[in-house]
This record gives structure tokens, sequence and C-alpha cells, in this order.
């Protein structure tokens, strides 16, 4: 998988790191010789990746839930799984928001 990997939709983290103390400071990542504020492409890859394959993963259990609450319309499905997924804090809330899209298309909904 290559950087280009990554959807143009797929959010990007856009807040800056906040460290105390009284002199200002600045965080950065050396990245092949250059300094990086924010989110690396390498880190940016790396939550879409995550996301991805959690979508994927994820697939098979709304099938599951659908099948086990035949009488819950996929909607309720997809929400019932977003909301176990939110609880689990294992994405970020914009990108859950992209992972609940991204399940939806891979169902075909």
């Amino acid at each position: 998988m290559e950087m280009h990997d990554v959807p143009e939709g797929f959010p990007r983290d856009t807040m800056h790191a906040v460290v105390s103390g009284t002199q200002r400071k600045l965080c950065a990542v050396l990245v092949g010789g250059v300094y990086v504020a924010g989110q690396t492409d390498t880190a940016l890859h790396e939550r879409w990746f995550i996301c991805e394959d959690l979508a994927k993963q994820l697939v098979p259990v709304v099938h599951e839930d659908g099948a086990s609450h035949p009488q819950h319309a996929t909607d309720q499905t997809l929400e019932r799984v977003r909301r176990s997924v939110a609880h689990k804090d294992w994405v970020l809330p914009d990108e859950l928001t992209w992972l609940a899209q991204r399940l939806r298309t891979l169902l075909g909904s």
C-alpha cells in the first residue's frame, strides 16, 4: 500500500500538540532531515490503514447483527455497530464518521 492509497475524504489531524510550560514550544517530528509539525504522511497512512482494516472486519459483524435482529433496518444495524465501535475508542471521532460511511459503501447500502 502506498501513500496515494489514502482517499481524499479521509480526515486529516489538524490539531497541533500542546505542551505545558512558560516557554513556547513547537512539537515536530524529524522526517527525512526535515521537521514536520502536525500529522506526517506516514501517520496519516497508518490511521487510514487501521480504519480501512476495521471497516472490512466489521462487514461480517453487520451481517451477523442484521441476521440476529431481522426486525431492524440496515440503518439501525449500522448505527448499533457504530455506537459499539465508538464505545471502544478505537478511532477518533472524525475517523468514526469516515468509518461508518466506508462500512456503508462496503455493504453496498
